[in-house]
């Protein structure tokens, strides 16, 4: 029987997306971290943007946590250290507690993790204790312990909402409607954290309240297992990469960023927005973001494109992912149909759409193993180049275009490098 740690944990989730766990659970972490307690943030699936909020709330890295893009073992050794190093873990659920395939409510099972609801009572008497009593039920192994309301419009309502609790479920309390508390969204989901001015004092607002309500307590001990750490091989020792990071290019799993330097890496980061060079690099990794909104300021920055190019054209690898792979585009057709010049340094146009294009776990077979990651996009890409491989789907269905221009590797897929650090090392060095 392997050696077990204790620490308090909680996940919070929802019947729903759109009910507000992301900000309550920002504001659980801040109240805990007000009172001088060590917190670690997780976040289950493949999200960017919750993890923003809740790097803020915590002052500390958010880790996704997805059984199918990093592996059981992935999330096992990633709960054993939270418990190791702090006194309080959060986990945000993804969508409804029992959406998707693993959902939430299978990691919480599998570490008999205590749960509390978030629902938004806002349109709803004792119909909320009937929401509860379904979400307790359904899969009775699933330990729904409290239930907190968001939204609700006065006392009295409050008081209705905790009447019809069922027997077993805690009121964790209720929280009222505030504008003030909302998060701004646009295409991808929420505004990303660095764009949200006035985020820290919505959050510590929201804290304030929710320090009023049972939720404040600390949450009850559960149990890890101590798994150790994967040993990675120094495979990228010696290299330095260099990473985009701007408002353009801001979709980089901490985990992703954390594997690179274990295997040996050296990180220096730039902004292809307003940076003219690039650093002194062995390789590019160019993430996920928002190139879109910034058409003409990277389609104008003549030194850093001639700096990929030169790059690109010494042989040296860059891998790109999603909106890199759309910064390095000829152009791109946006929602009404207006042209704009991009990079240029991949042949194609990107056709923005009002809909998602793809969304999903995925999984790219290379030499060396099989990255997990996932897809999500709002525009489609068409490029002349013939691929040179391609994503399968939760259903083993040919998916992501992966295309290769000398060493560059550009591809709508986002890839979780611990899923296969040696492939991740061998598209990069």
């Amino acid at each position: 029987m392997p050696h077990r740690i204790l620490c308090p944990a909680l996940m919070i989730a929802a019947p729903a997306s759109g009910q507000g766990k992301t900000m309550i659970t920002a504001a659980l972490a801040r109240l805990h971290r007000r009172q001088g307690r060590r917190v670690k943030v997780f976040k289950c699936g493949p999200d960017f943007l919750d993890p923003q909020i809740h790097t803020v709330a915590s002052d500390a890295p958010c880790e996704n946590l997805d059984f199918r893009m990093g592996g059981e073992d992935d999330v096992a050794w990633r709960l054993a250290r939270a418990a190791h190093d702090n006194d309080v873990i959060l986990i945000e659920g993804v969508m409804g507690l029992f959406d998707g395939d693993p959902s939430a409510a299978d990691l919480a099972r599998r570490y008999n993790l205590p749960i509390l609801l978030v629902i938004d009572g806002s349109a709803m008497a004792k119909s909320f204790g009937a929401i509860v009593l379904g979400m307790k039920t359904y899969q009775p192994d699933t330990r729904v312990v409290g239930a907190l309301a968001n939204c609700v419009g006065s006392a009295y309502h409050a008081q209705l909402l905790q009447q019809s609790l069922p027997e077993g479920v805690a009121w964790f309390g209720a929280v009222p409607r505030n504008a003030e508390s909302a998060l701004p969204e646009r295409h991808l989901g929420l505004l990303p954290a660095r764009e949200i001015a006035d985020l820290a004092q919505r959050i510590d607002q929201l804290a304030d309240r929710i320090a009023e309500t049972a939720a404040a307590a600390l949450p009850p001990p559960a149990e890890f297992p101590d798994t150790p750490q994967p040993d990675l091989p120094a495979l990228l020792e010696g290299k330095t990469i260099a990473v985009a990071r701007d408002a353009a290019f801001c979709f980089a799993y901490p985990a992703n960023i954390e594997c690179l330097q274990t295997m040996g890496a050296t990180l220096r980061y730039f902004s292809p927005l307003h940076d003219t060079q690039l650093p002194a690099c062995d390789a590019i990794w160019l993430p996920g973001g928002y190139p879109e909104l910034h058409a003409q300021t990277l389609a104008g920055n003549r030194p850093m494109i001639d700096a990929l190019q030169v790059h690109i054209a010494e042989g040296k690898p860059v891998l790109a992912e999603c909106g890199g792979m759309i910064a390095l585009a000829e152009s791109l057709v946006d929602t009404e149909a207006n042209t704009h010049r991009l990079m240029g340094i991949l042949p194609g146009t990107v056709h923005m759409q009002k809909k998602l294009a793809a969304l999903g776990m995925q999984s790219l077979h290379l030499p060396g193993g099989q990255l997990g990651g996932h897809t999500f996009h709002y525009s489609t890409f068409d490029c002349p180049l013939v691929p040179i491989a391609h994503t399968r789907d939760a259903h083993q269905k040919q998916s992501e275009a992966v295309y290769g221009v000398n060493r560059l590797t550009a591809t709508y897929f986002h890839a979780y490098f611990p899923s296969a650090p040696a492939v991740v090392a061998a598209l990069l060095s």
